[in-house]
């Protein structure tokens, strides 16, 4: 099992100055309390648990069942203390890693499962349901308390910090919770198990967490606008209802109060960026500010004009609005503008859509196809405000979705031919086509495309499973020719013996020796009687003018040949096509017993190559290389993008490190095998820019946090 570099115990994490130095002193209280509060849950967990698997247990239907709970009690029992301390120390790292200097731009680690033992695939795809479930559930209820914990956390530390980094956030806190159960000896039904109690206990108070966690920070003036949440105690159930609504009233499209709040945090922000979209006249007369319900008309008028994705021109939001505007003011004689909430909103997705298609995670060919999205985003956006605190939005999922869904897309015969890029493209041509007022379309877009999506990863599981069983095999079948072909050079280089011998142990018995090995392997009883039949062999033809050592191979012989045909028998040899070899060797140990030389030897000077080579030639740099660091933090599952030409670059995921010569093998998106390197390929791949990381965050929450980011620097330079 690997440990996580950033785990350390909780005494050295209190003690070690260095990383905690830099965290502001509000930071290490809400920690505290966090622990506090954490802690009191873990041990109201622990104290359900013995109750929770006894009552299992008395259900259970069979004594084999009985016995699993039973065990899993005593083992929670003996392991509870050490669970704790683990948990809390994963917290403290947490936070400390906050006050890490380079601590900027690194994704949090993914949540991990129980690594005890291997389980099977179904038993991890149960987890990974149980864990996705889980979160949304947290983040459905709670995420707007959480992103305004992490709004107030980037704003102390003086960078951006998405909910999946923050320490406190639903995904970190499972992260722990699994880390810490590592040690735990139990089976897939007490694992989803434990987890439920962990939302039952622990989970289930994240309202009063956060709602902590943001006092103490409003208190010392961290972005005091933000409007604290309602506690669910208190019966503020309106306040933590973030789910979309489906149909939203063509004639006054309503925001959620909780969307109107956060969208006015922002608004405070664009104050920097307003005016940009405004007529191109001469202000003869005071500006008229256009309804919303007019704006949206003029959206929808230019969402049937948005260029197809072949287009070489640029689709610029604000520009076309401008000429819009323009348009519009001179037909009617008078300064159209927009209002100043709307005109924030079309800044803020024109932003997003900025990053968005300068993201370089997302495929050049996919891009074009999301810069369409950018009106029928704008007018979700307009209608409901919701979409920028909300992570449940179906639009905003939708995008999620599609990006995510294209994040392993390389081109090979053309983009029309992709099953992927069709249905995404039907996808945005049925939002530009039908949506006009009525959102209920992105939710049901999205739940085709999740379904067509979740086929086409199944597909490629089983794929890529077959491709892992494939690489196995033929890693391990390298690796023991290999150990072959020592064995073999290392007898016969340098020795003197008959042209047919040495054709026969290269050519024959080599691959005795192979079967012996792949069967049974190194330490085995037939790999050593296999090696020994091979030293008498050699002995034997090896012997030179010696009367007594003659006599000596007369009674070894009959037991050399019954080992030779055993062996042959094993790898079945037909007998026929060996008759010839013990022909040979019968008159060869003849001329020997009688004392005869033969002259007809040869030196055995060349190494024996059995496969391919599975050392390489280019050899890894030192330990402390950086190129060579970041190639281990590459981890399974994660996809990266290998710039093989000017113009062509290949994307694929890691599936596979095999052992024992750590290769690393790289699948496509259906799960099909394009690469294979070694630690040193791939540290000079990264050293020359052609290897680089794909960023897997939600495409919509790192477009927000990065433009939030860039407008808090934008109004700090005013």
């Amino acid at each position: 099992m690997h440990n996580d570099g950033k785990v350390v115990p909780i005494k050295q994490a209190q003690a070690t100055p260095s990383p905690l130095a830099r965290l502001p002193v509000v930071v290490l209280q809400v920690r505290d309390k966090a622990a506090q509060h954490l802690q009191q849950g873990l041990q109201e967990l622990f104290d359900n648990a013995d109750d929770t698997l006894f009552e299992m247990a008395d259900k259970a239907r069979s004594t084999v069942d009985q016995h699993i709970f039973f065990e899993a009690m005593r083992d929670l029992r003996l392991k509870r203390k050490n669970f704790e301390r683990v948990f809390m120390e994963q917290l403290f790292a947490g936070f400390a890693n906050l006050g890490q200097a380079d601590s900027v731009g690194l994704h949090p680690v993914p949540v991990v499962s129980y690594e005890v033992t291997s389980g099977t695939r179904a038993d991890a795809r149960e987890k990974a349901v149980a864990l996705e479930a889980m979160l949304g559930r947290v983040q459905h209820r709670d995420g707007l308390a959480l992103g305004q914990l992490s709004a107030r956390l980037s704003e102390v530390l003086g960078r951006c910090m998405s909910d999946q980094e923050n320490p406190l956030g639903p995904a970190r806190l499972c992260q722990f919770f699994l880390q810490a159960g590592r040690s735990l000896g139990v089976e897939i039904r007490v694992k989803l198990i434990m987890l439920k109690l962990f939302e039952k206990y622990v989970l289930s108070d994240a309202d009063q967490l956060y709602g902590d966690a943001n006092q103490l920070l409003v208190a010392t003036g961290v972005l005091p606008e933000l409007k604290s949440v309602p506690s669910r105690r208190a019966g503020g159930r309106a306040a933590r209802e973030l789910q979309y609504q489906a149909r939203v009233p063509a004639a006054e499209p309503p925001c959620d109060e909780n969307g109107q709040q956060a969208f006015a945090a922002l608004q405070a922000l664009l104050v920097a960026v307003r005016g940009s979209v405004a007529p191109t006249l001469e202000a003869t007369a005071q500006p008229q500010p256009i309804a919303t319900r007019d704006l949206l008309r003029l959206l929808s008028h230019l969402q049937q004009y948005v260029p197809e994705p072949a287009a070489e021109d640029d689709f610029d939001l604000r520009n076309q609005l401008e000429q819009l505007l323009t348009r519009v003011s001179v037909k009617s004689g008078k300064s159209r503008v927009v209002e100043t909430a709307d005109e924030d909103v079309i800044n803020l997705v024109a932003l997003l859509f900025e990053f968005i298609l300068n993201d370089r995670s997302l495929p050049h060919a996919f891009k074009a196809l999301i810069a369409r999205l950018q009106i029928p985003i704008l007018k979700v956006a307009v209608l409901d405000k919701s979409l920028f605190s909300c992570a449940g939005h179906p639009a905003r999922r939708l995008l999620n979705e599609i990006a995510s869904a294209a994040l392993g897309y390389s081109p090979q015969n053309g983009d029309q031919n992709d099953s992927l890029y069709l249905r995404i493209e039907q996808v945005i041509q049925r939002l530009l086509t039908e949506f006009v007022e009525d959102p209920a379309i992105f939710s049901q877009l999205l739940t085709q495309l999740s379904a067509f999506i979740e086929e086409e990863r199944q597909r490629s599981e089983l794929l890529e499973q077959h491709t892992r069983d494939v690489e196995q095999g033929r890693l391990r079948t390298e690796v023991a020719r290999q150990r072959v072909a020592q064995a073999l050079n290392r007898r016969l280089l340098g020795k003197a013996l008959p042209p047919f011998v040495v054709q026969f142990l290269q050519q024959t018995w080599s691959q005795v020796l192979l079967l012996a090995t792949l069967k049974h392997g190194e330490q085995s009883v037939q790999w050593q009687t296999e090696l020994r039949t091979m030293d008498d062999l050699i002995w034997s033809v090896g012997l030179r003018e010696d009367t007594e050592a003659g006599r000596h191979l007369l009674e070894q012989l009959p037991g050399l040949l019954k080992a030779l045909r055993d062996g042959l028998a094993s790898a079945a040899f037909d007998p026929f096509s060996t008759r010839e070899f013990f022909l040979r060797l019968q008159a060869f140990h003849v001329q020997t017993c009688e004392g005869e030389g033969d002259d007809r030897l040869i030196e055995v000077r060349e190494p024996l190559v059995l496969g391919s080579q599975l050392s390489d030639a280019l050899e890894d740099p030192p330990d402390d290389d950086p190129d060579l660091l970041k190639v281990h933090q590459l981890r399974i599952g994660g996809w990266v993008e290998f710039q093989q030409g000017p113009d062509t670059a290949l994307r694929c995921k890691l599936t596979a490190i095999m052992a024992p010569t750590n290769r690393y093998i790289f699948v496509s998106r259906a799960g099909l095998k394009v690469l294979e390197q070694t630690a040193g390929q791939l540290a000079m791949a990264f050293k020359q820019g052609a290897l680089r990381s794909l960023d897997e965050g939600l495409l919509f929450e790192r477009a927000l946090a990065a433009v939030v980011g860039n407008l808090r620097q934008l109004n700090r330079g005013k």
